[in-house]
């Protein structure tokens, strides 16, 4: 049995000694450094639709030239 997502749930982990806050709610994700307001978010429906794929594949190629995403 699982429990409905209806509100927001926040944990803490760490990626490469860096904290991080994941937050999910019922709209979707999102990641941030810990203590940054700022940070990367995916909805479920672009997960689903498979749209969050190709946001992935052009942030890469863009990153690819060069250019800094901050």
């Amino acid at each position: 049995m699982t429990t409905k997502l209806d509100k927001t749930l926040k944990r803490e982990i760490t990626v490469a000694d860096q904290p991080y806050i994941v937050a999910i709610d019922p709209q979707g994700m999102k990641i941030t450094v810990k203590g940054r307001r700022k940070g990367r978010e995916l909805l479920w429906k672009d997960l689903v639709s498979g749209d969050a794929a190709l946001s992935v594949a052009l942030n890469a190629s863009v990153a690819g030239t060069g250019q800094s995403e901050e």
